[in-house]
């Protein structure tokens, strides 16, 4: 079967954006779903380089949702504990 796209299998990330937008950082969130879902298109066609680009990709803005979503929950903690009492 010459010429039959096989599902490739890298991962998505989906979970991880989910939680991200939810939890975290909305913008980056949302933008890491976009990518989730290309990776998954892309894996279910075969492509597995498109699949690779899209997944890192996914994977960056999902690091990068996490440690601001992080640094904000540090500064509302600081704020709330220095602040007026």
């Amino acid at each position: 079967m010459t010429g039959a796209q096989t599902a490739t299998n890298v991962p998505t990330y989906l979970g991880w954006s989910i939680f991200n937008t939810l939890c975290c950082c909305l913008p980056l969130g949302i933008v890491a779903i976009v990518f989730s879902c290309k990776t998954d298109s892309a894996n279910t066609m075969g492509d597995a380089t498109r699949a690779q680009e899209h997944s890192r990709l996914a994977k960056n803005l999902n690091i990068a949702a996490l440690v601001i979503g992080i640094i904000l929950i540090i500064i509302v903690i600081v704020i709330k504990v220095t602040g007026q009492k």
